[in-house]
């Protein structure tokens, strides 16, 4: 063996060091040697060839257990091979060809990668629109399976980072896993079923008033269950792995079930409250990534998020704009459809048309913009803006009082249009009117959050794909990744449709019905007491 082969080989084992020890499994030292026994019988320049030969075999492994997640980047810097090693190099570089082709296959795949991921995303708006037309049920249905998949998807980057310790030191791990994502939808899908089913339905009040007591008591009795099995199941020599996969458990629950926790009232209240948010999402999305990739750091070079360095400023502020339109023009034509916006309580696996009468927050109505705002701009540019009136006061002596004209406080003065060309008026205040669709105000609202706090959903993703060194969290939708790619940024705006539906729109959640619910659960006294309270307020309120 010449100087140089010892000396590259020396310095390969140097460069490896930590990563090479922690990939040292029984497997790969009996797969070392085998290697070392061929090289014995193989005489000097066997010997050599089999040395080389172990050196970038245990490279590449080390290689590959840094690459799942085994080492930092400076390990992973540490055992590239250098420049002064000529033949390893080579190697290094020709396998480098080897996984990632040349620059035209590069160039090739990218409008291909492109058109599978514009194949693939109108296929899933056919299918997201169809399963919206079927009906309530079945957009319950598929947010189940989404969220069976989303939790499916995010538990699994830890086991597989650490599947040989799991496997082999951790009993239970995937069974109490699941247990606590079922224990968790029972208890979610249980209280959507008393509230908005059993207690908003008088049909039913009698059929399941004695379920809809013992939803919490069985919540709690599988939670325990649940509690005592994962205690049970920790191991001495590993607690703190074992506290610390429960803990990423916890959080991914809190990221699927718990932010989803009312998509369900979502879809009863109006599918709108359910459809709008997801579209103003995925406007968001597309309009971010053209926006990224036609002006992307023509005017800010400053990265916007170092989890996603693929993201700029641009992208963000375009992505933003474009949602704000969108979410105005399509909340308006949504409103005009009675399947969008009106709630039900029913399970109907064959669903008719729905009848129901409009909510004011889906019915025209003209609104005036505040005057104040007008302030902040120059006249000039004001009056260039379309149906913008501006109001002149005028005295009552000077001009005969016509129909319309409006008196300030019972003065002897009069507001009215000003006219070009006369003198005598003074300017009062600009006045906007404008024919909306309340639900307009509230799709701006909706936007904006979609626009400004939603993409902090994928900034997480990303984040946990780079701790985890994956691209995508599953394969399941080509040109896309996994669900969690698509819909990371739809968790939490599910959530925060929700509290604005109840914060904005529908000021109280009692009903007539769920009144009921609650009489019936009085014993006769309470009853009698009830009915007469009743009647006091009706007498005194007639």
């Amino acid at each position: 063996m010449t100087n140089n082969e010892n000396e590259e080989s020396s310095s390969l084992r140097r460069r490896g060091g930590n990563a090479i020890a922690a990939i040292s499994t029984p497997k790969m030292m009996s797969r070392h040697s085998r290697h070392s026994s061929a090289d014995e019988s193989a005489g000097p320049r066997g010997g050599i060839g089999g040395m080389i030969g172990m050196a970038s075999a245990v490279g590449s492994e080390a290689t590959r257990y840094l690459v799942r997640g085994g080492g930092g980047e400076d390990d992973a810097a540490s055992i590239t091979p250098s420049s002064s090693s000529p033949s390893l190099h080579r190697y290094y570089c020709s396998a480098n060809r080897h996984r990632s082709g040349d620059g035209s296959n590069e160039n090739e795949r990218g409008p291909r990668k492109f058109a599978t991921r514009l194949v693939s995303g109108l296929i899933m708006i056919v299918v997201f629109l169809g399963i919206i037309l079927a009906g309530h049920v079945y957009v319950c249905g598929m947010v189940f399976v989404l969220e069976v998949l989303l939790f499916r998807e995010l538990v699994t980057v830890r086991y597989n980072a650490y599947y040989d310790r799991i496997d082999s030191n951790i009993p239970l791990f995937r069974t109490t896993q699941w247990m606590w994502f079922f224990v968790s939808l029972f208890y979610v899908y249980s209280d959507f079923a008393v509230e908005m089913m059993i207690k908003s339905n008088p049909r039913l009040h009698d059929h399941f008033l004695g379920y809809a007591q013992l939803a919490p008591v069985i919540s709690f009795g599988l939670y325990a269950g649940t509690f005592v099995l994962t205690i049970s199941t920790l191991q001495a020599g590993h607690i703190r792995f074992q506290l610390n996969q429960l803990c990423w458990t916890i959080v991914v629950l809190c990221l699927t079930v718990g932010q989803l926790k009312y998509i369900m009232h979502n879809v009863y209240n109006g599918l709108i409250w359910f459809t709008l948010p997801i579209l103003l999402v995925i406007t968001n999305d597309v309009m971010a990534y053209f926006s990224g990739i036609t002006c992307g750091r023509k005017f800010v070079q400053r990265p916007f998020m170092e989890l996603s360095p693929n993201k700029t400023w641009e992208g963000f502020i375009g992505g933003g704009i474009f949602t704000l339109i969108v979410g105005w023009y399509l909340s308006r034509f949504l409103a005009g459809w009675t399947w969008m916006t009106c709630p039900t309580n029913t399970f109907d696996l064959f669903p008719r048309g729905l009848e129901c009468e409009v909510e004011n927050v889906f019915q025209r109505a003209t609104t005036y913009f505040p005057s104040q705002a007008f302030e902040l701009f120059p006249r000039a540019l004001i009056r260039l803006w379309p149906n913008v009136v501006e109001l002149c006061i005028v005295a009552v002596d000077d001009v005969v009082a016509c129909n319309g004209d409006a008196a300030d406080g019972g003065n002897n003065i009069i507001v009215r249009p000003c006219i070009s060309g006369v003198i005598n008026q003074k300017h009062h205040h600009w006045e906007l009117a404008l024919d909306i669709v309340p639900i307009q105000l509230h799709a701006l609202s909706l936007s904006l959050f979609a626009s400004l706090v939603a993409p902090f959903g994928g900034f997480l993703a990303s984040g946990i794909k780079r701790a985890y060194r994956i691209k995508d969290f599953d394969s399941i939708i080509p040109g896309h990744g996994g669900l969690m790619d698509r819909f990371d940024c739809q968790l939490i705006m599910a959530l925060a449709t929700w509290v604005h539906y109840n914060t904005f729109v529908k000021l109280t959640t009692v009903s007539v019905s769920k009144l009921l619910y609650m009489y019936k659960l009085l014993d006769n006294e309470e009853r009698k007491e009830f009915l007469e309270k009743i009647n006091q307020i009706s007498s005194a309120n007639p």
